[in-house]
């Protein structure tokens, strides 16, 4: 079959043959090409790709975008391909079943790998490359998924990051909890039942996050970093069950590095008890589900709270059994102080009345000594005082002689005068001066008189 040119063209029975110009219309267009595509690709044929923009319409139908990522092409970024893909009712109640007896790990979302089986054609609607979809390969996408976290775990060890959270401390007593989750959904019920349900009294705070969907990474890295910011003593990353393709966010190298870098401890309940994801392996610590992971927080804080009232009796026990060794060894203290303090009182006792009849023998003699000296004494002063009577008695005598031959009454009777200036003192003539008034006293009366002159051999003086 050739086209162009002036061959001519065959395409099926509604498209007339042209020798030399053909004029096509869209529908004959279509399905030649249509045509075309069967005879090459020989029927149905097997793609893979990511899935975007799924939507569900009304009667059963599912519609979604099959892209492949963007690659570098001589040094140009390539544009990402993509290809719609319509997944019609009655096909995908058979798809389900397949995934379903699969073990159901793998679900129809965005964001998840998938290689499908369908037959490609034009949509005539909308002149639209696309692939209607009758089935599915979920082991592709869970070997992908499963490359893809090795490579991923390989990333995070070559970093050193899948012990850095496990190397935190996590504090004795953790009773502010952060609680990162799907705020309503079952996890959140869960984990708030456990939580609550303890009789703690923790301090719970409910960070709401997007756990599924092309957006969840970046809702739980930034959910994670306002849980840090907080200061939570553990921080709880909760989602329930699904398809292990749900769980894809919790694969993100991002998101794990995030986890890994968490200033405080991040514990993770996610899914089933089978599944295990990035998230589980750089966490502190990882449990099966959500109800498990709340659980544990709740037998930290009880068991906490219990070696503390363990610890308290056991305090108590020893202090009183301390108390009762102290006491019955100052019972024995005190039995001996009493005994001791008893003979030292005996012996005190004994030793003062010896001091006493000591005392009161030196005191008596020391009375008898001391009176036989007093009578001496006073016998010596009866003896002594006549004589020393009549010798003090002579002393005055001779004292009065002398005084009364010294009296001036003697002297101015004998015919000596006393001669004083102002003031009733004895002067001398180098005393006076002419004109001073002086008091002669005789032995008869005294006479004023005033100083005329002064010389060395006396003074001559007249009356006032």
């Amino acid at each position: 079959m050739q086209y162009g040119g002036k061959s001519a063209i065959s395409v099926g029975p509604n498209v007339p043959v042209v020798a030399d110009t053909v004029t096509w219309s869209i529908s004959q267009l279509t399905e030649w090409v249509n045509a075309l595509i069967g005879e090459t690709l020989g029927g149905e044929i097997w793609i893979e790709g990511e899935i975007s923009n799924l939507q569900r319409s009304a009667a059963g139908h599912v519609y979604f975008t099959l892209t492949e990522p963007a690659a570098e092409l001589s040094g140009q970024r390539r544009a990402t391909n993509t290809l719609a893909v319509s997944l019609f009712e009655w096909h995908r109640q058979n798809v389900n079943r397949h995934l379903r007896r699969s073990g159901g790990a793998v679900r129809i979302s965005d964001g998840v790998r998938v290689r499908v089986r369908g037959s490609v054609e034009i949509y005539g609607a909308r002149s639209q490359l696309q692939l209607k979809m009758t089935g599915i390969d979920p082991v592709f996408t869970l070997g992908t998924m499963a490359a893809e976290r090795a490579r991923t775990l390989a990333t995070l060890e070559a970093e050193g990051l899948l012990a850095a959270n496990r190397a935190l401390r996590l504090p004795p007593v953790p009773t502010r909890v952060a609680v990162v989750t799907s705020r309503g959904s079952a996890a959140h019920a869960d984990a708030l039942h456990e939580l609550v349900g303890s009789g703690i009294g923790l301090d719970i705070i409910v960070i709401d996050a997007r756990v599924q969907g092309t957006d969840a990474v970046a809702s739980i890295v930034a959910a994670l970093s306002h849980a840090a910011s907080l200061s939570p003593d553990v921080v709880l990353l909760v989602r329930g069950g699904g398809a292990r393709t749900d769980l894809s966010a919790f694969d993100d190298v991002n998101f794990a590095r995030s986890v890994a870098l968490t200033p405080v401890p991040v514990w993770t309940g996610i899914g089933h008890e089978t599944d295990r994801t990035v998230a589980d392996e750089v966490a502190h610590q990882s449990f099966k589900t959500p109800t498990a992971c709340a659980a544990a927080v709740a037998d930290a804080a009880t068991a906490a709270a219990q070696w503390f009232d363990v610890t308290w009796e056991e305090v108590c026990d020893a202090a009183a059994v301390r108390l009762e060794r102290a006491n019955a060894r100052l019972d024995r203290l005190a039995s001996r102080s009493a005994r001791s303090a008893l003979a030292d009182l005996d012996a005190g006792g004994a030793h003062l009345t010896n001091a006493a009849h000591r005392t009161r023998r030196a005191v008596d003699a020391h009375l008898i000594r001391q009176a036989a000296h007093l009578r001496d004494l006073v016998r010596r002063v009866t003896l002594s005082a006549p004589r020393s009577v009549a010798d003090h008695s002579r002393r005055l005598d001779s004292i009065a002689s002398t005084l009364r031959a010294y009296d001036p009454a003697t002297s101015l009777a004998r015919g000596w005068t006393i001669t004083r200036g102002v003031g009733g003192r004895v002067v001398r003539a180098a005393d006076l001066t002419p004109g001073d008034i002086v008091v002669t006293q005789f032995h008869d009366g005294s006479v004023a008189s005033q100083v005329q002159r002064v010389d060395g051999r006396g003074a001559t003086v007249t009356g006032p």
